[in-house]
């Protein structure tokens, strides 16, 4: 195996691995709004480490970077919105 394609099988598998672990988080609060055993700044953190690889990635040029951070960023930031509506911003 050429060292291309081992470094293209690793970039999927991280991709997905991250993704499959953001992913399921997201639709449980989404579905059902329920953020109280999220940390805020710890979704801070990692939307803006997301964000950060984003930009590494397009600097880079390496696409599994960008596609893997921007769909886990993206998570984040929902996460985020629900948690912040939870927690500030609904009458309780």
């Amino acid at each position: 195996m050429g060292h291309q394609l081992i470094i293209n099988i690793c970039g999927w598998i991280a991709t997905f691995g991250l993704i499959l672990g953001y992913l399921p988080q997201a639709i449980q609060t989404i579905i059902t709004r329920n953020t109280d055993g999220i940390s805020l700044p710890g979704f801070i953190s990692m939307a803006i480490g997301c964000a950060a690889f984003v930009v590494q990635g397009f600097l880079l040029e390496n696409y599994y970077l960008v596609c893997t951070n921007l769909i886990t960023c993206t998570c984040s930031i929902i996460i985020f919105a629900i948690k912040m509506h939870n927690d500030y911003f609904k009458k309780k």
